[in-house]
């Protein structure tokens, strides 16, 4: 077996320890005075900085919008974005404060046209008793022993996939093949969708129209991004909805197949979940397991090469991994192999600190909060 398998596999498996916040929206009541709020503009009615924000960047930066607000303004700043007034926190500080009062003083919540793309139903949007309902029935179908059992498999055979595809001394996308391992990994756990069968690339074609739509500006005007993005998630929900439709009559006839045995199906047989609610569901992690795992994967392949002592460390970690198994008879990839990674860890959690994985979490206040003299003003 390959260091670049098990490598992958790793990769792939530890991106749900990332926690980065860099923006949370705030709302300010239009009779109160405006009293120490952060320095900054507005910008442009409506789209406000958007589109300036939006500009593409390096991963391993936080691009030239931030670089020039912070040098100009400081950490924290005002702003607006994504069509509604924000505050903009780059300072470890104030984001540390905001994740300890969770629930307290701050929810998560996006801006409506990111709400409206994802839908109201999303884990992403969601808050309170809904939200841990939802996230319940996901962590409870993904539990400790199907990682094992199931998802580890499943890891493997994807990755092998990717890897066998590759040429010799042919050259390739990174990133691009880690967003093509991930989003068959996800669709294949999620749907039981195949790699490569019709449906499937079908559905990624829709799945980066739509990608491309969330991280736009909210302009709902034929011909842009956001326009084409909202009818890619109308697409994506029919072809879902007819997967649901499919599985129910299996499910009435006596037919299901062990092939089947993925999210899809588990939440129809123990949730009392609406269709829309299924859709949202569905929707929201394919995009939430899909993004943040192949950048990070990208990132880890772009950062390794600049550091020649922990390469050799990872092959070497890799390599006695395989002549273990070797010894042993073994094929397939075990959970005792994936304990014995531990450099590898190592890596990916050193991957997740330098580079910029998630471009920002939004967080708004549920009350007015001052920090250190600064105020976060809420309006309504």
């Amino acid at each position: 077996m390959s260091d670049s398998h098990l490598t992958f596999f790793s990769l792939s498996s530890s991106i749900l320890a990332l926690l980065l916040i860099f923006i949370f929206i705030f709302k300010r009541k239009q009779t109160k005075p405006k009293l120490n709020l952060p320095p900054g503009k507005m910008g442009w009615p409506f789209l406000g900085e958007t589109i300036g924000y939006l500009k593409p960047y390096s991963a391993t930066t936080i691009g030239e919008f931030m670089d020039q607000h912070i040098a100009r303004y400081g950490k924290i700043y005002k702003s607006k974005l994504f069509g509604e007034p924000a505050i903009v926190s780059a300072d470890a500080g104030l984001n540390r404060f905001i994740l300890q009062n969770e629930g307290k003083l701050f929810e998560c919540s996006y801006p409506r046209s990111i709400g409206g793309i994802l839908g109201k139903w999303s884990m992403l949007v969601l808050v309170g008793d809904m939200h841990r309902d939802m996230r319940a029935i996901s962590l409870n179908f993904l539990s400790h022993g199907r990682l094992r059992t199931h998802l580890l498999k499943e890891v493997e055979n994807h990755t092998l996939l990717v890897l066998n595809s590759w040429k010799h001394n042919s050259t390739f996308s990174a990133q691009d093949e880690a967003k093509r391992f991930t989003f068959n990994l996800m669709a294949k756990h999620i749907m039981s969708l195949d790699p490569g069968n019709v449906e499937t690339e079908k559905l990624k074609e829709e799945y980066i129209t739509f990608m491309k739509g969330v991280v736009s500006a909210p302009l709902n005007l034929p011909g842009t991004a956001y326009r084409r993005a909202l009818k890619s998630r109308s697409t994506i929900l029919k072809f879902i909805e007819a997967k649901m439709t499919e599985r129910v009559r299996k499910m009435e006839e006596g037919n299901e197949s062990l092939e089947e045995d993925d999210l899809l199906g588990w939440v129809l047989k123990h949730s009392n979940l609406s269709t829309e609610q299924i859709l949202d569901l569905v929707l929201s992690l394919l995009f939430a397991g899909h993004e943040t795992s192949s950048v990070a994967i990208a990132l880890a392949i772009y950062f390794l090469p600049g550091c020649p002592q922990a390469m050799e460390q990872l092959r070497e970690e890799h390599s006695e991994i395989a002549r273990a198994k070797k010894q042993a008879g073994e094929v397939e990839l075990t959970w005792d192999d994936y304990k014995r990674m531990e450099f590898t860890h190592c890596v990916v959690n050193e991957t997740l600190r330098l580079g910029n994985v998630v471009r920002y979490l939004h967080r708004k206040a549920l009350k007015d909060v001052r920090y250190k003299g600064t105020l976060i003003d809420l309006f309504y």
